[in-house]
C-alpha cells in the first residue's frame, strides 16, 4: 500500500514537482482532502487515476500550486512600489527588466503594467511572467477576470485597461502585449538574469525553510546590483543579509552591490 513518501516520489516523476520542498503537514492535509473529495480510497488509486485522466491531473496541478490571486492585492504595498521603489529603479536604468514570478492567473503582472504605465508608455513596458501551472498561464493569457478579482483595483484602472462584458472584465490587448508568459518551476529551472525588479508574492509561505533559502539565493543571482525583490505580506525574509538582500521598505529588499 502506497504511503505519502511513495506518493511524493510518483508525483515528482510525473510532474517534476518535488513535494519534499513544501511544508509537509500543510500540503499532505490539502492532498488528502482532495483525494477524499474525489472519492478515492488512497494514494495508489489516486496516482493511477491521475495517469489515466487528464482533467483530474489538471485539477490536481491547479490545486497543488495554490492559485489564489487578485489584482492590486495589499494596495498599500502597491502604493509603496509606485511612490518609492519604481521611481528609483527607473532613474537608474533605461530598459527596466521585471520578472513576475509565480504569477498565477496573471493578476499581478497585469497590475505591474498598469502601475508602470504611470511612468512610461505601454509600448515600452515588457514583463516576464512565469508560473509552474500551465492552466494558470493559459487563463492569464486569456485575460478574463471576475468582479472579485478586480475589486481592489482603483476605478480609473478598471476604466482604462479593461472591457466589461456582462459580469466579467477582459484585459485590453495593449496591456496583454506588455507581458510574456512562460512556464517555470522555481525549484528546478534556470532563473532569468539581470532583473531590476522581481515580484514573488504569497507563494514561498508554502515551502520549507531549506527550499526558501535556495530560492532567495537564486533570486539574488537573478537580480542586478541594486535590483529589488518584492515579496508577499506574510513573507518577510528573516536574516536577509544571508542572501545579500537589504530591507529598504517592508516587503522590499535591495540586492547589495558587489564589491
Amino acid at each position: 500500500m502506497m504511503d505519502y513518501e511513495g506518493f511524493k516520489d510518483n508525483i515528482y516523476r510525473m510532474t517534476g514537482i518535488n513535494l519534499t520542498f513544501y511544508k509537509e503537514k500543510q500540503m499532505k492535509r490539502r492532498i488528502d482532502s482532495l483525494i477524499s473529495k474525489n472519492g478515492f480510497s488512497g494514494y495508489e488509486v489516486y496516482i493511477g487515476a491521475l495517469k489515466a485522466n487528464k482533467a483530474l491531473y489538471n485539477e490536481f496541478i491547479n490545486y497543488l500550486t495554490i492559485n489564489v490571486s487578485e489584482f492590486y492585492r495589499n494596495p498599500e504595498q502597491w502604493s509603496v512600489l509606485e511612490k518609492d521603489i519604481l521611481p528609483a529603479i527607473i532613474n537608474s536604468t533605461k530598459n527596466i527588466k521585471i520578472w513576475s514570478s509565480a504569477c498565477s492567473t496573471g493578476d499581478e503582472p497585469y497590475t505591474l503594467v498598469m502601475v508602470l504605465n504611470k511612468f512610461m508608455p505601454l509600448k515600452d513596458i515588457r514583463i516576464l511572467a512565469t508560473d509552474i501551472d500551465k492552466g494558470a498561464i493559459e487563463k492569464a493569457m486569456n485575460g478574463v477576470y471576475t468582479q472579485k478579482s478586480v475589486e481592489n483595483l482603483p476605478k480609473e484602472y478598471l476604466t482604462k485597461y479593461f472591457v466589461k462584458s456582462g459580469d466579467m472584465f477582459k484585459i485590453k490587448d495593449e496591456v496583454k502585449n506588455c507581458v510574456q508568459f512562460k512556464q517555470h518551476n522555481l525549484l528546478k529551472d534556470e532563473y532569468p538574469q539581470g532583473c531590476d525588479l522581481i515580484v514573488c508574492r504569497n507563494v514561498l509561505i508554502y515551502f520549507t525553510e531549506e527550499a526558501k533559502s535556495g530560492i532567495y539565493h537564486k533570486f539574488n543571482g537573478a537580480l542586478k546590483d541594486n535590483g529589488v525583490l518584492f515579496v508577499g505580506s506574510t513573507e518577510q525574509i528573516i536574516l536577509s543579509n544571508k542572501y545579500c538582500l537589504k530591507p529598504i521598505r517592508t516587503f522590499f529588499y535591495i540586492k547589495e552591490a558587489s564589491l
